[in-house]
């Protein structure tokens, strides 16, 4: 699983960030995507709840 982010359409609503701060957090300035810190399923419920849908989540194939 792959997350994406996009700055540009991002209002800063800190959904992911305070739902999940192991995976989504600002070090130093940036955006700090670890997707191995949850469950595909926790990842999934924070992305379906961005309110500007700014994370996106691609799928890798095998």
């Amino acid at each position: 699983m792959q997350i994406t982010w996009d700055q540009n359409i991002c209002c800063h609503a800190g959904v992911c960030v305070s739902s999940l701060p192991e995976v989504f957090k600002v070090q130093d300035g940036k955006f700090i995507i670890n997707p191995s810190a949850a469950t595909e399923e926790e990842i999934m419920s924070v992305v379906g709840r961005c309110p500007s849908g700014a994370l996106q989540i691609e799928h890798c194939q095998r």
